[in-house]
């Protein structure tokens, strides 16, 4: 399923999300700047940003032209895709459910908790691939921390999505708990599946998805502003 949108999530506040949309330029911007070298330069580009669990773990040289310290990757390999489905895909679900995680927390709170979610999915990829060179690019192992967040936050919304079904996709409204809910438990089966090797994985890192989702669960409390917290729980009460 696709969301496209959650209209009745509970937001203690309409302030525009200025983090969630500045996360959206910055990704499509470098986005556009791999797109514009030439493609060995672009193949250089991913090498040197991208997060290589065996650097880490010291298995494998690093690679010439990485940033210094070399766990800057751990950062930069957050804003890097690999084709259009995957920045496209990325940054849907970034604005579907980043907003609503925004506005629960406050500007600074979220940018905080979005790099520590990435931090924490790029943790959980060099422990499961840790002899792996297979560069580890995108935002959705931070991402899946947001999703994290959304579910406990907002546990009685709905996402607006579209089913596909053959050429055709359908929309309907499922509850947040089962979109996210199976979403999650995808990820973790095919984390088991494949684990240790990304490459097996058709190249997708799904522990990174596990790991940013595990810690976002762990962490949305403590980013999370108590007083917006109040307001989003008294809002999802039944009228009586």
């Amino acid at each position: 399923m696709i969301p496209v949108g959650s209209r009745d999530a509970a937001d203690p506040t309409k302030a525009f999300p200025i983090i969630t949309v500045g996360l959206v330029v910055v990704n499509f911007l470098v986005f556009f700047y791999e797109l514009a070298l030439p493609p060995a330069q672009a193949d250089a580009f991913i090498n040197q940003y991208a997060l290589v669990p065996c650097e880490y773990t010291s298995q494998c040289p690093i690679v010439p032209g990485t940033p210094t310290p070399f766990w800057l990757t751990s950062f930069t390999s957050m804003f890097i895709h690999g084709g259009w489905d995957h920045i496209l895909g990325n940054m849907l679900f970034l604005l579907v459910f980043g907003i609503h995680v925004e506005r629960s927390m406050g500007r600074l709170r979220f940018l905080l908790f979005y790099f520590v979610c990435g931090l924490g999915a790029n943790a959980l990829e060099v422990l499961t691939s840790a002899s792996s060179d297979v560069p580890g690019i995108g935002a959705s192992g931070a991402i899946a921390g947001v999703l994290a967040g959304y579910l406990l936050l907002y546990p009685a919304s709905h996402v607006d999505a579209l089913l596909p079904l053959g050429r055709f996709y359908w929309p309907t409204r499922v509850p947040a708990w089962i979109f996210i809910g199976l979403w999650f438990l995808y990820q973790l089966v095919l984390s088991v599946v494949t684990f240790g090797d990304v490459a097996g994985g058709g190249g997708v890192a799904y522990s990174a998805h596990v790991g940013g989702f595990i810690t976002g669960l762990i962490l949305v409390k403590i980013f999370s502003r108590p007083e917006f917290v109040d307001v989003i729980r008294a809002r999802q009460q039944p009228a009586v």
